[in-house]
């Protein structure tokens, strides 16, 4: 089914997915686009400049979804792609608020779409769901044990489950998933895990060279992906949109390229970003402010070591997925984020040297 002149319902549209996904439905021809918000303020800064008349605004919450369910009526497909994920650099324990967000709220999402006349959605899962061997290319059927998964993941797998139950539950129901890596991009307000990277990068925070691999994609690129796979996905299928494989050993220079800021070289090892994250731990519990590195992301670097190549055939064959340069990726985020303020303009080589 094809997004052009349709009625499309967006979960968690001012997140980086989520607007850069609005502004490509708008695009691509939406008949309308109706964008579920926490606040009307923030919408209306994250869209600023967007007057398209058929973009509307639905505030609400997913820990409360009978409270927006009535926009759902008449929705041709719904794009599910709000998620709670700040347990990466708040520290504790979150399981709750993901349960309630992640599970229970797509669980709930659901019922209350299929109630309301949707027959198609396509849900935004993570690469989080999938596991495999070091340096093995990692596919979509290469599921991950809920053992071997922190408390994002393991969400991450029960909200799949969740949407499975669906499909088995409504024989009528066409369900596609897409599972993006970590992903970038302009638009990234929250910030996610990489907004705050590069915010931390360009501020002179980071001590060192962390020992990690990732797969890094443009957020704009998932968007595509996903539209696509309305039309194109097949039902109860997932879809991988991970990314180039990289280290942050990579990542840094093309950051310094980019901003002018010179990149950390000094290597960390694993035994001293435990001490740094249960430091930071300590002190954000005791002042209630955020962390730079907390425990649950420096045990995900070691589990996750050499596991972040993936297999893209199903979805490029199906999907015709393809991924932007990442030095691109870089400029178009960096870029918004002189904007908004959130960067200095690019150093020289001249400032650079003498900073």
């Amino acid at each position: 089914m094809s997004v052009s002149g349709k009625i499309l319902f967006v979960t968690g549209a001012t997140g980086l997915l989520g607007n850069n996904l609005t502004r490509a439905l708008l695009d691509a021809g939406a008949g309308q686009v109706r964008a579920l918000v926490r606040s009307a303020d923030k919408a209306k800064a994250q869209f600023a400049g967007v007057t398209d008349p058929r973009l509307s605004f639905v505030i609400g919450d997913m820990t409360n979804v009978k409270d927006f369910a009535v926009a759902l009526n008449g929705v041709d497909i719904l794009f599910h792609t709000a998620a709670y994920f700040r347990d990466s650099y708040t520290g504790g324990s979150h399981w709750a608020e993901l349960k309630r967000v992640n599970i229970d709220g797509t669980r709930d999402l659901i019922v209350a779409a299929y109630g309301a006349g949707v027959r198609r959605m396509v849900h935004t899962s993570s690469i989080a769901v999938l596991d495999g061997p070091p340096g093995a290319p990692v596919d979509e059927t290469m599921t991950r044990k809920v053992a071997n998964a922190d408390d994002y993941y393991r969400s991450k797998i029960l909200t799949d489950e969740a949407v499975f139950e669906a499909l088995r539950k409504y024989l009528d129901f066409h369900a596609t998933m897409v599972l993006p890596g970590w992903m970038w991009g302009p638009g990234d307000a929250g910030p996610t895990s990489a907004g705050q990277l590069a915010r931390d990068f360009v501020e002179r925070k980071l001590p060192g060279v962390p020992p990690s691999s990732f797969s890094f994609v443009d957020a704009r690129d998932v968007a595509a992906a996903q539209i696509t796979a309305a039309s194109a996905g097949r039902r109860g299928e997932r879809y991988l949109a991970a990314g180039r494989f990289m280290t942050l050993a990579d990542l840094f220079p093309m950051l310094e390229a980019e901003t002018g800021v010179r990149a950390p070289t000094r290597k960390l090892p694993l035994w001293f970003l435990f001490v740094i994250a249960a430091f930071q731990e300590s002190y954000a519990r005791a002042t209630g402010g955020k962390v730079l590195l907390s425990w649950a992301s420096v045990k995900l670097l070691a589990r996750e070591a050499g596991r972040t190549q993936f297999d893209h055939s199903k979805s490029q064959r199906e999907l015709g997925l393809q991924f932007r340069p990442v030095e691109e990726t870089l400029r178009d985020t960096l870029d918004w984020m002189r904007a908004q303020g959130l960067a200095p303009p690019r150093l020289s080589q001249t400032n650079r040297s003498t900073s």
